[in-house]
């Protein structure tokens, strides 16, 4: 016998809770806990109503996405206040919850206040590289809060584990007048940037345009404002279902094409904006356009289309929502009974399954869930209805100056802001990666030698030294390895052999460039042949004798090719000497300095290295990044741009 819906509710009584489910991604939530809630909740109703008439007149001129941001009274566990704000594409919306909270906290000081969403503590994101090396997403509960204006972290060293709520708010009011529990001047220092730009910021996020729609929605809007966030949440999340009261039109548009249109002013967020005018919808059969010839009116008439329809949609989908009860609760809810096995692995259609889904349905319309379901989805619809049972009509938007439609620049112009803010935040990278590596160098031991230096100094020899020690270590077709503390042995090569090795092919080209065949078919069998064995005692010192005539004959050649090529003046010589351009005064040289002076191998790869460097620019590149491999660093370019 199958369990009862109420049997598995019982088990699962948390559903609704935020410990049991993850948050929506795009919902904030927050809490204030008066100092008072943790010896009585007396005064608590008339805080509630002290801070939102604090808060009116900062949120009267806003337009949010989905939903305004309210408080309600939350009795237990400890009593305070608590709300959620759905953003959704809105981001602005969630930053300035937070510039409300923090406001509420400069002007009510007995308060704390937590806020978070799916990601956690975002505030903590936000500041993630100014932040103590122990705070993490686990070391974190019920640490972060918001008082007096400032953001406070209870320190580790107070609670070494995760502190219960009531402790951590007790011991905030303990050390009230003290800065111990304070975050870091850097934290602050950030927050307090990004909030400043609040309420204006938010207030700029909110654009007008003007709409041509039916009165009845004119009305609407006249009187609610806001339930321009429902017509477009209509709108953009419509599917087959909610388009077919869109083709009707029954409640905004009773008259068909024979009601009348007037033209408005609407209020929204950028976001909302985005999301009518970059859809394309096709108006329904019944809806009354203008001729396309007036491209301006036809843009206003057609932008007023997408937020009728939209508001049809969400009107008589919220309607049957509440008749029934269902909305995101009962989604949670049947989950929840899905989650606990209640269906049994009952495929959804057959009649075992249907015969639960009835008795879960019952058990849901009995419950207290059905009863605030339904307020809150018969809300907007009760409003809606009150509205337009008052006496309106076209007359009572004739004869009004609206002003012009937004400058929608911002739309298609928005990589700059973009790339601004990208380059904010990789800056911000850069100084903690510095600092960083500060930290990091500042600890290691340092050689007597190089202890009184400063991290901005380099010993240009070093370079020299550690580039040989580079190529000596180890590497694969992946790249040049550099380990740490090993005991490498050195590649085994025998420089005499090769040299035997390629003055047999000397030898072997230079027959072939004689034209001798005989020659070449003789040596072939031999020359190429590399095997120790095969060379005789005779053969061994007649090489040896010729080494040294060899590398004489071949160095003569090579240099007598190259000495008519610019080749010569990219190095560096022995003694002091450049590769440059002669003086006026140094054209007599005798045919001695025809030859090549020797080539100071270190000079030339420092000098390479630095002009490398310096190319960069501060940016990083190969120069840099070969340097840092082998733990050296260069100063900035002090004569740049001189």
């Amino acid at each position: 016998m199958a369990a009862s819906a109420e049997d598995y509710s019982s088990s699962s009584s948390s559903i609704f809770t935020l410990n049991n489910s993850r948050p929506p991604d795009d919902t904030v939530f927050y809490s204030i806990f008066p100092d008072s809630s943790l010896t009585s909740a007396a005064s608590l109703q008339s805080l509630h109503l002290e801070i939102l008439h604090h808060i009116s007149p900062l949120t009267a001129p806003y337009i949010w996405q989905h939903q305004p941001f309210t408080l309600s009274l939350t009795p237990s566990p400890l009593p305070h206040l608590s709300g959620h704000l759905r953003f959704g594409d809105n981001l602005e919306d969630e930053w300035f919850v937070v510039y409300l909270l923090f406001e509420i906290s400069k002007n009510f000081p007995n308060l704390s206040i937590r806020v978070h969403d799916s990601d956690g503590e975002f505030l903590l994101i936000e500041s993630a590289f100014h932040l103590p090396k122990w705070l993490n997403p686990d070391t974190s509960t019920n640490r972060v809060f918001i008082r007096r204006g400032l953001l406070h972290i209870v320190p580790q060293s107070q609670f070494p584990s995760t502190p219960s709520l009531e402790d951590s708010l007790r011991y905030l009011i303990s050390c009230d007048n003290s800065s111990v529990s304070r975050a870091p001047d850097a934290v602050q220092l950030h927050l307090s940037k990004k909030i400043s730009e609040y309420p204006e910021r938010a207030y700029k996020n909110v654009h007008k345009v003007r709409v041509r729609v039916p009165v009845s929605v004119a009305w609407v809007l006249r009187h609610e404002p806001s339930f321009v966030s429902l017509a477009v949440e209509g709108f953009y999340d419509r599917d087959i279902d909610s388009m077919k009261h869109a083709a009707r039109m029954e409640r905004f548009l009773e008259k068909g094409k024979g009601e009348e249109m007037v033209e408005v002013v609407v209020r929204m967020s950028r976001a909302m904006y985005a999301q009518l005018v970059q859809q394309k919808f096709q108006a329904p059969g019944c809806y009354p356009m203008p001729e396309r010839g007036n491209v301006g009116k036809y843009v206003e008439a057609e932008l007023g289309m997408k937020i009728s329809c939209g508001l049809e949609m969400i009107y008589q989908l919220r309607r049957k929502q509440g008749e029934e009860g269902k909305g995101s609760t009962w989604e949670a809810f049947r989950e929840s009974l899905e989650k606990s096995g209640y269906f049994e692995g009952l495929l959804p259609g057959s009649k075992d399954y249907k015969r639960l889904m009835e008795n879960a349905e019952e058990y849901y319309r009995n419950s207290s869930l059905h009863v605030r379901a339904s307020e809150v989805l018969n809300t907007p619809v009760k409003r809606i209805d009150e509205i337009l049972a008052l006496p309106h009509s076209a007359d009572d938007f004739k004869n009004q100056e609206l002003p012009p439609s937004d400058d929608d620049s911002w739309l298609y112009g928005g990589e700059d802001e973009l790339n601004a803010v990208l380059q904010e935040r990789q800056k911000e990278m850069e100084l903690y990666d510095l600092n960083h590596k500060k930290n990091h160098k500042s600890k290691e031991p340092q050689d007597e030698g190089t202890s009184g230096k400063e991290m901005n100094e380099c010993d240009l020899g070093d370079i020299a030294k550690s580039m040989q020690e580079f190529v000596k270590t180890i590497s694969s077709h992946e790249g040049a390895e550099v380990p740490d503390d090993r005991n490498l042995n050195d590649v085994d090569f025998d420089v005499d052999q090769f040299m035997i090795d390629m003055e047999s092919v000397m030898r072997h080209r230079s027959s072939k460039d004689n034209g001798s065949d005989l020659d070449l078919e003789e040596g072939s069998s031999s020359d190429m042949d590399f095997d120790d064995d095969e060379y005789d005692s005779e053969n061994s010192e007649d090489a040896k004798e010729g080494d040294d005539a060899f590398m004489s004959s071949y160095s003569d050649t090579l240099n007598k090719e190259l000495k008519d090529t610019t080749l010569n003046n990219t190095f560096v010589h022995a003694h002091g000497q450049s590769s440059t351009k002669n003086d006026e005064g140094t054209s007599g040289v005798n045919e001695d300095m025809d030859e090549f002076t020797p080539v100071d191998v270190d000079i030339n790869l420092v000098k390479n290295f630095l002009d490398s460097f310096s190319s960069q620019e501060g940016m990083p590149g190969p120069a840099s990044n070969l340097l840092g491999l082998m733990g050296l660093r260069l100063p900035e370019d002090a004569g740049k741009g001189k």
